[in-house]
């Protein structure tokens, strides 16, 4: 078990942590707000052939499932469903999902969840699996990691301390690279997969829960052998409240926007690309071909998307160095410049979450990305540039993202100085925390002809030239003119490098290039859990004591009787 006196796994560690967690690693790090502590890990199955066809990264993918009523989601097909032995099978599978434990525990969707044994399917249209078994088994709701490893797909129960996942989907042609959720979708399709041949699935994740084979099932296969873009998928993402649309991002410098409601095999063919140092945007010349534009952003690889969460904008990252912002309804670069040095690998938008109505409302000022010039950037959508650069990495920054549920101690959230709190990962196995405070930074005042920048501290907006044009992109600016931040917390989070970070109302999460995922329980969450666990079980114990006395007594009436 964890050895909670030096915060190192101990020699007698469970195999729950076996070949994931080091010795030399601690299992917490410290903030102004108290212990973030390692709750538990999750992990591939111990005989994978690691890249066993081709390298890939792993990156990870936070997935909710919201309950639905039964009559939102399609029936579940007889043959799949009809038999009590698959029945108590699946059940036997998803034991160990949610919903699967009497205890009371915190779901990475924010909420606090009291599940007991008497799962149910109501929202697929089946009451319940196997009782029979004595557990209860996928009840339609939950909160789950989805992770790629090699040739496969893993999902995990982010609410249970189970190591291993529960579901397994593997890939005869090719491997996944990116996928991508939609928690808000009309219909069963919420998950996208994007394969390194270039081809691209959208499936139900529920359906895949249900499904106790190792192949996708329900599947919409679009750019199927590479028929529109025989390069690598890099990136993909669901358009937020898009109908149903999202954009596969490519390595050859162009994304593509699909419609899932529409046959994956319809007929796109797009002009030749004639500059490809030019940005273009060319639709299909057909009402029902799929994908129904193409995008050209940059003449190499873009490496990472992201969209504002009302939809309105989307970053691109790239090869070539540059961010690029882009009005996506209108189809034009807003702004965008480049990396100090080499390749942009990551990138993603500022937000804050409103506590009253537990709302994510991302407000967009914001955009950090990270690269191989070891920084973590901050640009300001308001000045169109960078406002401030993060140092504190020794290798390239491989994922950043705000932690939207953050506030700073002892604020009531009426402040106008608002301050963000931010993570990123790197190569370097390092997980920072980040406080951004605009109004308290120094920033440099304008630079006279031929001198050098004075500095400053107050609203960086009053002291910066006025924003860049729109559509412009910026240059790599001078290392003396950007102001420097330092990582409020630096911890080796793994002992390989990192290349994914996530963010809960509860936790951390943190993955390594190699398939292991980590869960760091925000400070007094793990308390919380365990309290309430050990609550549960007294109770339970009480229980059963009472349940042996009355058999007694029982016994004991009959004897006498």
């Amino acid at each position: 078990m964890i050895n909670t006196t030096n915060g190192m796994m101990s020699p007698s560690s469970s195999t729950s942590a076996n070949n994931t967690q080091s010795p030399g690693l601690k299992t917490y790090f410290k903030t102004p707000e108290g212990r973030y502590k390692l709750h538990y890990e999750k992990t591939h199955p111990a005989g994978l052939l690691h890249y066993g066809h081709g390298k890939t990264v792993t990156q990870v993918t936070l997935a909710h499932l919201k309950d639905k009523p039964a009559s939102a989601s399609p029936p579940a097909p007889p043959s799949t469903y009809s038999t009590g032995g698959v029945r108590s099978a699946a059940a036997r599978l998803l034991g160990s999902s949610n919903g699967s434990r009497a205890l009371s525990f915190v779901g990475g969707n924010g909420g606090s969840k009291s599940v007991s044994g008497n799962g149910r399917i109501g929202s697929i249209g089946v009451s319940s699996l196997s009782n029979s078994t004595g557990t209860s088994n996928f009840d339609g709701k939950g909160t789950y990691l989805i992770f790629n490893v090699g040739d496969a797909i893993f999902i995990c129960d982010l609410n249970t301390q189970d190591k291993d996942p529960i579901k397994s989907i593997h890939f005869s042609n090719s491997n996944p690279v990116c996928h991508a959720f939609d928690p808000d979708a009309k219909d069963g399709h919420d998950l996208l997969i994007g394969l390194n041949s270039g081809d691209v699935y959208s499936v139900s994740l529920r359906q895949q829960l249900l499904d106790l084979g190792k192949k996708l099932v329900g599947a919409q296969h679009y750019n199927k052998d590479g028929c529109v873009n025989s390069s690598r998928c890099t990136s993909i993402a669901w358009v937020p409240d898009g109908d149903g649309a999202f954009i596969v991002a490519h390595a050859d410098g162009n994304f593509y926007v699909y419609e899932k409601n529409k046959d994956g095999a319809g007929d796109s063919s797009f002009p030749v690309i004639k500059d490809q140092t030019q940005f273009s945007v060319s639709h299909a010349r057909y009402s029902k071909s799929n994908p129904i534009a193409r995008w050209h952003i940059c003449p190499g690889s873009i490496n990472s998307v992201a969209f504002s969460t009302d939809g309105a904008y989307i970053a691109t990252v790239g090869r070539d160095g540059y961010l690029r912002v882009f009005d996506f309804s209108r189809e034009q670069l807003v702004c965008g410049g480049k990396s100090y040095y080499g390749a942009l690998l990551c990138c993603a938008w500022s937000g804050i979450i409103d506590n009253e109505m537990m709302l994510n409302s991302m407000d967009g000022k914001y955009l950090l990305t990270g690269g191989e010039d070891d920084l973590v950037q901050v640009w300001s959508m308001e000045d169109r540039k960078v406002v401030a650069w993060g140092e504190g990495h020794n290798s390239w920054v491989s994922g950043v993202a705000f932690d939207p549920f953050w506030s700073p101690p002892n604020s009531d959230g009426t402040g106008e100085n608002v301050v963000y709190r931010f993570g990123s990962v790197g190569q370097d196995t390092q997980l920072l925390l980040w406080d951004l405070e605009m109004d308290e930074i120094v920033v440099p005042l304008r630079r006279c002809p031929g001198g050098s920048p004075t500095f400053s501290t107050g609203s960086q907006s009053s002291h910066w030239d006025t924003a860049c044009p729109v559509g412009t992109l910026q240059p790599a600016p001078s290392i003396r003119d950007v102001p420097k931040i330092s990582p409020l917390v630096a911890h080796r989070a793994h002992t390989d490098p990192l290349s994914g970070l996530i963010f809960t109302q509860e936790s951390v999460v943190t993955a390594c290039r190699e398939g292991h995922v980590k869960i760091w329980m925000r400070p007094g969450v793990a308390e919380i859990q365990s309290s309430n666990s050990e609550a549960l079980l007294s109770n339970s114990s009480k229980d059963k004591q009472s349940g042996r006395v009355g058999g007694n007594s029982y016994k004991q009436n009959n004897h006498q009787v």
